[in-house]
């Protein structure tokens, strides 16, 4: 046999002894083999909301695949009720405890670029969030970095006058038993031009608590169902003193009695009490929380349950 063709021959008993992924999700995926087609993350990573679908890996990956590793609910979070949304892998950030997984979702009008987290024991979804997509119109550039840690850093940056860049950047990290919070909040624009994110907005609200409180529109704190009737999730934005001073939190607090609950956090010094009262929830920080608030102003307001619009349908 000649070696010209024995080589082609073993060519292609190699290529046949390669078992290609099926990621369509009509049979079951080991994870190990759904985890190697996202790219290793060592360094730095940089996307905007211009390119980041072309970071992503050409390879579709189905729905099917998908939801055997992401539940349905939060991929809901992302699609809505589209039912040919594409997946792609953009990358994937392995740590001790968890892993990040950076996904290009496609859908009909729009792309995004959401963030999966995963246990690294046993495979179990702890968390998720949007990070930029590119339906967003208006004067910014807005832009991700994340770094080692991961710190997910979102910008938006435009020119302003006199040959000055407006911007506002915020930090993100995932904190286990908490999920996304913020650790970076930094801008020069007026407070009424950055927005404000609300990371618990779209969680379930059926328990007694659960309710959005406000004095306005950038002074508020939503609350949401924890993992049982006497646990909480909140998320707290204030700003202070014409918007110059500015706190944020999102975390779980407990139930201590019927109307008093308390958060606490690993050890953190920062300790928030929660008093509820007919509509309202007064806020009051006990211990010192200045990570996540800014030196001269605190966590200590009275907020006032806003009203619900209710279906009719459902009354």
């Amino acid at each position: 046999m000649p070696k010209s063709l024995l080589y082609v021959l073993l060519i292609a008993l190699f290529a046949c002894g390669e078992k290609k992924i099926d990621l369509s999700g009509a049979t079951q995926i080991k994870p190990k083999d759904f985890f190697s087609v996202f790219p290793v993350i060592t360094n730095s990573f940089l996307a905007s909301d211009s390119n980041f679908t072309k970071l992503a890996d050409t390879t579709r990956i189905g729905l099917k695949a998908i939801t055997q590793f992401i539940p349905d609910t939060v991929v809901a979070k992302y699609i809505g009720k589209e039912k040919n949304a594409s997946f792609y892998a953009v990358g994937k950030i392995q740590k001790e405890k968890e892993i990040y997984l950076l996904i290009n979702i496609a859908l009909k009008h729009k792309s995004e670029l959401v963030v999966v987290v995963l246990d690294a024991k046993t495979n179990h979804c702890l968390a998720s969030k949007l990070l930029i997509d590119n339906s967003v119109q208006d004067e910014y550039v807005h832009s991700l970095n994340i770094n080692k840690e991961p710190t997910f850093l979102l910008s938006q940056e435009k020119a302003g006058k006199e040959n000055t860049q407006q911007f506002t950047r915020v930090g993100w990290v995932y904190a286990s038993g908490v999920g996304f919070m913020v650790v970076v909040n930094d801008s020069n624009e007026s407070p009424s031009k950055s927005n404000i994110i609300n990371p618990i907005d779209t969680l379930s609200h059926r328990n007694k608590y659960s309710a959005d409180y406000e004095i306005d529109k950038r002074n508020f704190v939503s609350i949401r169902d924890g993992k049982n009737v006497n646990t909480y999730t909140f998320f707290i934005h204030f700003e202070k003193d014409e918007g110059t001073c500015i706190g944020e939190l999102k975390g779980e607090f407990k139930m201590k009695d019927a109307s008093h609950g308390v958060y606490t956090f690993n050890g953190e010094p920062c300790i928030i009490d929660f008093n509820f009262e007919d509509r309202e929830v007064s806020v009051k920080e006990q211990g010192s929380c200045g990570n996540h608030r800014g030196i001269k102003c605190f966590f200590d307001d009275r907020y006032t349950r806003k009203k619900e619009l209710r279906n009719k349908k459902n009354n």
